[in-house]
């Protein structure tokens, strides 16, 4: 079993998609799907409601083609009328809940990932690279999930996080030279932003047998430890455990909490590649 790293289409790749020699301004998307598509990334954690105008605005789509488009993926359950403007509909959680019942990944690991972040206190991550992204295939945590900006279903710059450091570290190295832009993007002062300075943390990430750390490079007040779990060649999936910084707060034990990970990530991958299987 193995996931590759390709790479993630954003809106403005879908409108290069549409026509590579015009302009983004001039020439959007003629497909239904990419049109939709635009519309549906529109929407992230922190604006689940948008406007008409809204859409109109992410998506660069002329606002009558939005107008047009909404009533059908309302009436199809894409989406749903909600105070103050349009969400996400039903039919993307029933068929997101079946996507995740049905994952290999999810299903080995998640209960090993549940009962670690009982024993730890700390929040627990299951992610796959997609793109220059992960993808987080679940999150597992008593009450400090809420601290933590993530979220199933959810993505973050790989660049930017333990479990993607993890992921890319198994890569080689010109993985990372021909899927990373030089500059990288900044999501706290902490963040690597230059692509020379990720290539050096992906060698110590190496010497350090896979562990990979994040401190408040992705989210300022979080750090994080993560490990890959290994089958053959590239590591499919990553495990992380999260937790608060600064005052109030423990510092977390890097060493520890890299063991017991391994150990998760060994006994999960036991099951999931019995044949290739890895020890660290």
């Amino acid at each position: 079993m193995t996931i590759e790293v390709m790479p993630h289409y954003g809106p403005e790749d879908l409108w290069a998609a549409a026509s590579p020699t015009a302009a983004r301004t001039t020439q959007p998307p003629v497909s239904m799907i990419e049109r939709m598509t635009l519309i549906l990334d529109a929407f992230d954690t922190s604006t689940p409601v948008l406007t008409l105008l809204g859409l109109a605005e992410r998506t660069g789509l002329p606002r009558s083609t939005v107008h047009r488009i909404l009533d059908q993926m309302i009436r199809l359950r894409w989406l749903s009328d909600a105070p103050g403007g349009y969400r996400l509909g039903m039919r993307l959680f029933e068929l997101g809940g079946l996507a995740a019942d049905h994952n290999e990944i999810r299903d080995v690991v998640s209960p090993l990932l549940h009962d670690l972040c009982q024993r730890t206190g700390l929040v627990g991550h299951i992610g796959v690279l997609d793109g220059r992204e992960v993808l987080y295939l679940d999150k597992a945590g008593g009450r400090g999930t809420v601290h933590i900006p993530t979220r199933l279903g959810g993505r973050m710059p790989a660049h930017s996080t333990a479990l993607g450091k993890a992921l890319l570290a198994t890569h080689e190295s010109s993985i990372v030279g021909t899927s990373f832009p030089d500059r990288l993007t900044q999501l706290t002062s902490r963040t690597i932003c230059d692509r020379a300075e990720l290539h050096r943390e992906l060698a110590r990430t190496r010497q350090r047998q896979g562990v990979a750390l994040d401190n408040e490079e992705s989210a300022n007040g979080i750090a994080c430890v993560a490990v890959p779990i290994r089958g053959r060649g590239a590591a499919p999936c990553a495990l992380s455990l999260s937790g608060q910084t600064g005052a109030g707060h423990p510092a977390l034990d890097t060493a520890v909490l890299a063991r017991v990970l391994f150990e998760v990530a060994h006994e999960s991958a036991q099951a999931l590649f019995p044949r290739h299987a890895r020890r660290r």
